[in-house]
């Protein structure tokens, strides 16, 4: 497993970026490696990032303008091997929304640590278990 794991987390609001930096810590389980983030506030700024290479899971606020589920639709239709997805709803009834961008997880907002974290951590280790 790698030593860190880069987390690129989308979201026009600071705050949002910051509670999903609080929410994961260092590490989001102990038997995960530690994250590394990379923020973005615009989705042209999500692509240039991807076209870089190197991004393990993608945190994407699906209440950003623009949104980020067609932002996720959008990674999943043109990144090649994109990273898995994990976003950011504002109820629990757009998880149908969630469905249709392709996202691997979503958890509602505001950012609750314990389900944020979880949801972060199975993403890792499933990217992880598919590389080994």
């Amino acid at each position: 497993m790698q030593p860190t794991a880069t987390v690129l987390v989308y979201s026009d609001n600071a705050s949002t970026r910051e509670q999903v930096r609080l929410a994961t810590g260092r590490r989001p389980a102990a038997d995960v490696p530690q994250v590394q983030f990379i923020e973005c506030a615009t989705p042209h700024a999500v692509i240039k990032e991807l076209d870089r290479g190197g991004i393990d899971v993608c945190v994407l606020d699906g209440e950003s303008a623009p949104g980020g589920m067609g932002v996720c639709r959008q990674i999943k239709d043109e990144v090649f091997q994109s990273p898995p997805v994990l976003l950011l709803m504002g109820r629990p009834q757009d998880a149908w929304l969630a469905t249709w961008s392709r996202a691997e997880a979503a958890v509602t907002l505001p950012v609750e640590p314990v389900e944020f974290a979880s949801a972060l951590a199975g993403l890792l280790r499933e990217k992880a278990a598919v590389e080994a």
